[in-house]
C-alpha cells in the first residue's frame, strides 16, 4: 500500500542531503550556482525528481545541468548512505520553471497596472459626451406625472365650460328672439294684428 506521508517525508530528506551534497561534494566546474527548489517521490518510493534553479545565463543552465547529470551516481549514493532506506529512489533532476513563471507573471502586473494608471490619467481630464447623469430620476418622474396631470385636469375644466354654455343656449326662451328683431319687423307684427282685431269688430 502506498504511504504518501512517508514519501513526503522521504522527499523533504533527500532535498536536504542533495543541497547540501552539491555545495560542499561535487567539484565539477560546469555547475553553477545552482538551487534546489523542490523533490517529490512517487508513492512506491523507487523515483524522485529533483527541482533546481539556475542563476546565471543559458549556457550556465545548460553547463550546470550537465554537471548534474554526471554527478547523479555520487548523489543516489550519498542519498542511500544518509536515509538508510533498503532500495535507494533513482534520481531526476529537472528545471523548476516557477521562477520564470513568477517573472513573468510580474511583468504582466507590471504592465497592466501602468495601463491602469493612463487610463486613471485620461479619465481625470475627460468630460461627459452628453447629460452627466442619463439617468431618469424618481423626483423627475414624479414631476412629469403632476404636470400630466395638471393638463388633463385644464382639457376636463374647458370641456366642462363648454358643455354649460350649450346648455344655456338651449335653455333660452324663445320670446326673447321676439325682441330681437329689428323695429320694422315688430310694426309689420302689430298692423297685422289691428288689422285681423278690425275685421274681428265688423262682423261682431
Amino acid at each position: 500500500m502506498a504511504d504518501t506521508a512517508r514519501a513526503r517525508k522521504l522527499a523533504d530528506r533527500i532535498r536536504e542531503i542533495v543541497a547540501e551534497a552539491l555545495e560542499k561534494r561535487i567539484k565539477d566546474p560546469r555547475l553553477g550556482f545552482v538551487t534546489v527548489t523542490d523533490t517529490r517521490v512517487t508513492n512506491d518510493l523507487q523515483h524522485a525528481t529533483v527541482f533546481y534553479t539556475v542563476f546565471g545565463d543559458a549556457e550556465e543552465q545548460a553547463a550546470s545541468a550537465a554537471a548534474l547529470q554526471s554527478a547523479k551516481g555520487v548523489l543516489r549514493s550519498e542519498v542511500g548512505r544518509r536515509t538508510g532506506v533498503r532500495l535507494t529512489p533513482t534520481l531526476e533532476f529537472l528545471a523548476d520553471a516557477v521562477p520564470e513563471n513568477a517573472a513573468h507573471i510580474e511583468d504582466l502586473l507590471r504592465s497592466a497596472a501602468e495601463h491602469d494608471a493612463g487610463v486613471a490619467a485620461l479619465a481625470a481630464t475627460a468630460s461627459y459626451a452628453g447629460d452627466p447623469d442619463p439617468y431618469r430620476r424618481d423626483d423627475v418622474d414624479e414631476q412629469d406625472d403632476v404636470d400630466e396631470q395638471d393638463d388633463v385636469d385644464e382639457r376636463d375644466d374647458v370641456d366642462e365650460q363648454d358643455g354649460a354654455d350649450g346648455l344655456d343656449d338651449s335653455d333660452a326662451d324663445p320670446r326673447d328672439d321676439v325682441d330681437d328683431e329689428p323695429d320694422g319687423a315688430a310694426a309689420d307684427h302689430r298692423g297685422d294684428i289691428d288689422q285681423n282685431g278690425a275685421l274681428r269688430g265688423e262682423r261682431a
